[in-house]
């Protein structure tokens, strides 16, 4: 049975929901992503929320997105599985802070440390 087929109150499972991994995504990444969706698929991620975690902040985010998308929004251009910001790309091993913003180089303190040329030892 295709998301079309389906009671129109019923939830979709997790598998057959337009966006992907949508259990793990912030409140704000969802609100970008259902920019992407028409009417329908927005109302099968509301009607899955509603039955499993029918979370305050999400339920609102996505009535409001229907709302406009019935008040003749259109979807947004891209893709739902575009480039995810929940999942930051590997570190390159640079330092991005740049070498000119780096402060000068310091001693450490002469407490506790009898290798400080700076600090006399005092014997009695």
């Amino acid at each position: 049975m295709s998301a079309s087929d389906q009671d129109p109150g019923a939830a979709p499972e997790h598998d057959q929901l337009p966006l992907p991994d949508y259990d793990h995504l912030s409140v704000d990444s969802l609100a970008h992503r259902v920019r992407t969706l028409d009417a329908d698929g927005v109302q099968q991620l509301l009607a899955y929320e509603r039955q499993h975690g029918d979370r305050l902040p999400v339920t609102t985010v996505l009535e409001q997105r229907l709302e406009a998308l019935r008040s003749g929004a259109e979807p947004t251009g891209g893709s739902p599985e575009g480039h995810q910001p929940e999942a930051p790309d590997a570190p390159d091993g640079r330092s991005p802070v740049p070498p000119e913003t780096h402060g000068p180089a310091t001693n450490p303190p002469a407490q506790g440390d009898p290798t400080n040329p700076k600090r006399t030892r005092r014997t009695h």
